[in-house]
């Protein structure tokens, strides 16, 4: 089976439903608690660009550090939001997911989706109880 990296929190229901969906394949994924281990501006330049994104769409907008640090500002430079990551590294949204097929932002959790390959085992719920994965493993979404 083919290596998948999750750059993950824990605390956060999203985080925790991608990795459950990614775990119905029956993977074994590489989980990285990022707020331990920290970023440097290479690993995230290289999965910014590999997902297509800026830094600005990639900040977790709804952390209070963000508006602390005045980064929701018009014209903030990328490089000050990306350097605010760095030493910040709650201010990047989560999860990231890498995949052969990939790298993505996965919100919502179902954008994993695209990433993997089947077969998926089920029944795997968002936290609310919305269906994603049927008891027959067949993607709801």
């Amino acid at each position: 089976m083919a290596m998948i990296v999750i750059y993950h929190n824990s605390r956060c229901g999203t985080s925790r439903v991608t990795l459950s969906l990614i775990k119905s394949t029956g993977a074994d994924p590489v989980i990285v608690d990022y707020l331990k281990a920290g970023w440097t501006e290479g690993h995230l330049l290289g999965l910014f660009a590999a997902a297509g994104l800026t830094p600005r769409e990639a900040l977790r907008a709804k952390e209070a550090k963000a508006k602390e640090l005045g980064l929701h500002e018009e014209g903030v430079p990328a490089a000050d939001i990306l350097a605010a990551m760095v030493a910040h590294p709650v201010l990047v949204n989560r999860p990231f997911v890498c995949t052969k097929k990939g790298v993505r932002l996965c919100r919502p959790s179902e954008t994993v989706l695209t990433l993997l390959d089947g077969p998926f085992k089920g029944p795997v719920t968002r936290e609310n109880g919305e269906m994603l994965i049927d008891g027959d493993g067949r993607p709801v979404v």
